[in-house]
């Protein structure tokens, strides 16, 4: 069988599987998902004066007393966190899909960071490497639900269940 990596990702979090045959199939239940690393996106996770200097934005108090308005392009921050998180999601998926010699690699994200993925990943993977999509945010789910949940999907194989 091809060695499948999954990456599933949200805003915050990154969770990487690998798909594992079970060693002996005629007594064991497989193949299984196995969570092998994760990565936080500790900006995300950041709020308020733990991330700006100052909780509002777009207004001061100039020495008259008057306000003005202003633009302190947090977007553009929060924009370039999202980017430096993707690169390090990347780098982790390169990792993983070398070390396991990976025929496959199913990326589960959020749509938005899906986008970011896309761009960034694309001149770091192998050409033989197959790449499929689905723009769901799944991290929550626990490995045997999310495989579940993707084997419905037909993304990854059916878990057989081997009854004792």
């Amino acid at each position: 069988m091809n060695q499948s990596v999954v990456a599933v990702i949200d805003g915050t979090k990154a969770r990487f599987f690998i798909l594992e045959q079970a060693e002996v199939p005629e007594y064991q239940s497989g193949p299984n998902l196995v969570e092998k690393d994760s990565l936080a996106n500790t900006a995300n996770e950041l709020h308020g004066k733990d991330l700006w200097s100052t909780t509002k934005t777009g207004r001061n108090r100039g020495a008259a007393g008057q306000a003005h308005g202003y633009d302190d392009h947090r977007q553009n921050h929060l924009n370039e966190f999202e980017r430096s998180f993707a690169k390090e999601i990347v780098n982790k998926i390169v990792e993983l899909t070398q070390a396991y010699h990976a025929q496959q690699l199913l990326l589960v994200a959020e749509p938005q960071i899906l986008g970011l993925l896309r761009e960034a990943i694309a001149p770091h993977l192998p050409k033989h490497l197959k790449i499929q999509e689905l723009a769901k945010d799944l991290c929550k789910l626990k490995p045997l639900e999310l495989h579940q949940y993707l084997a419905d999907k037909e993304l990854l194989p059916a878990r057989k269940i081997v009854s004792r």
